[in-house]
């Protein structure tokens, strides 16, 4: 089971910031091999707490994130701590899920990070009240296939992938035919030189008659 949770900055279109979490630890090992490598991965800094995951829009990076979104989800992850829940000036660690490391020898929920470098820390005064009963009340239990969640936006990432690489070689084919379309006006220009050129008034002079021309031509 997977509890989702409507933050501020959630709504229609392509800003939908979605918080969502699993109900314990044996859950999050699903969560974290089946999360989309952009959703951002919240947890309380050296305590126990739930694995909070923020999706973020299309197009979105973790320094996207708005003030009040990661407001929300800090507040989710501080009030899901047995222990951070009741500290004050808590610190909060977040990081891209493709940062995650888990090896085998790892316990149940445990992870590591491939860079400290992309790990943020966010500090948490106190609880607010109402920032986490709004959350609550918008909380959703659902049942999701994750493992056919991440297939099916593999596959849809590879198709724009595809899309992407076909569009860029019509526009490389384009732009080489517009090259040569330019190469060929200047050889045509050259071709056409204005000392080459003889105008119908020196043709009259230099030739008395059509029949004189047709001659010399000949």
């Amino acid at each position: 089971m997977v509890f989702y949770f409507t933050p501020r900055g959630h709504g229609p279109g392509p800003e939908d910031w979605l918080l969502y979490m699993g109900a314990d630890k044996y859950e999050n090992e699903d969560l974290i091999k089946y999360s989309l490598p952009h959703d951002v991965w919240f947890h309380v800094d050296n305590l126990s707490s739930a694995h909070v995951y923020l999706r973020l829009p299309q197009g979105k990076a973790m320094a996207d994130i708005p003030k009040d979104t990661l407001e929300d989800a800090c507040q989710l992850v501080k009030a899901n701590s047995i222990q951070g829940n009741k500290t004050n000036n808590l610190a909060i660690v977040y990081t891209p899920a493709s940062n995650l490391r888990k090896s085998a020898d790892m316990a149940v929920g445990q992870v590591g990070f491939h860079s400290d470098s992309l790990v943020k820390r966010a500090q948490v005064q106190r609880r607010l009240n109402e920032i986490v009963n709004r959350l609550n009340k918008t909380q959703v239990e659902k049942f999701p296939d994750l493992a056919a969640e991440k297939a099916a936006w593999e596959k849809e990432q590879a198709g724009m992938r595809k899309a992407q690489a076909v569009a860029q070689r019509r526009s490389e084919k384009e732009e080489k035919e517009e090259q040569r379309r330019q190469q060929d006006m200047l050889d045509y220009k050259h071709i056409m030189r204005d000392d080459a050129m003889v105008t119908a008034g020196e043709l009259r002079e230099k030739y008395g008659t059509a029949e004189d021309y047709e001659d010399d031509f000949m």
